[in-house]
Order: C-alpha cells, then sequence, then structure tokens
C-alpha cells in the first residue's frame, strides 16, 4: 500500500533560521522550500527532510541518520563545517575515534542545534 510512497524525515526545532544555516550551510542539504511553520530540504536519492518548529521537544534516539559509502570521508567534511561528533567511550559500541562498529555497519552521530541526534551509517 505504501511501498511506492516517498517518506519524509520530520525533525522538531525551536528556531527556523538556525536549523536553516545548520542544515543547509553545515550539512551541505539543497533548500527546497520554506514557510512560518517548516522547511523542507532534498537529500541523496530524492529524499526529504522537513524541519519544522515547535516548542523544545527532547529526544533521546537517532530520528533521521544518512546512509554515506564513506563514512571517515563524510565525518572530515562535516568536522570541517563546524559539526561535533558523539564520541561513544561507553557501553556496547566499539569505536574507533567518532565512528562506532554496529553489527556489519558503522556509524557516527552529532546533534543539530536544538539537540536532536542526526546520524551517519555506513553499510
Amino acid at each position: 500500500m505504501l511501498q511506492g510512497s516517498m517518506v519524509v524525515a520530520t525533525i522538531p526545532v525551536t528556531d527556523l533560521d538556525r536549523a536553516k544555516r545548520f542544515y543547509r550551510e553545515q550539512l551541505g542539504l539543497t533548500l527546497l522550500w520554506e514557510n512560518p511553520a517548516s522547511i523542507r530540504f532534498g537529500c541523496g536519492g530524492g529524499t526529504q527532510l522537513s524541519v519544522f518548529k515547535r516548542g523544545p521537544a527532547p529526544t533521546d534516539h537517532t530520528l533521521a541518520h544518512f546512509e554515506v559509502t564513506d563514512i571517515e570521508g563524510v565525518v572530515a567534511g562535516l568536522e570541517k563545517r563546524g559539526v561535533k561528533f558523539i564520541d561513544y567511550d561507553e557501553g556496547p559500541l566499539q569505536t574507533t575515534g567518532h565512528i562506532a562498529q554496529i553489527g556489519p555497519a558503522r556509524g557516527a552521530w552529532f546533534h543539530d542545534p536544538d539537540g536532536n541526534t542526526i546520524g551517519l551509517r555506513q553499510a
């Protein structure tokens, strides 16, 4: 029923202008459109990311992740743009720098200006 429908990840933010700068300038996403309540960005493979204004909404999990083919290169590139990655020194994840081994995949995580957790994943 939904297998042919696009999925758009949605992320709550408190400041749309700040989010626009972060997602567009630091992450390099393409601005598709914006209105007073939300901003839509284009991502790879026709996928999209929508940020919408609302009050603080703390989360304790990854809200969205980007599938990448060169996680080291993407981490290095984003760090040059000022993105700060989370170090996971504890728990079951085996890490090298900011990159963790998760079963057969590898991942890295960072926060947007509202503290939302965004991830990178390389299969």
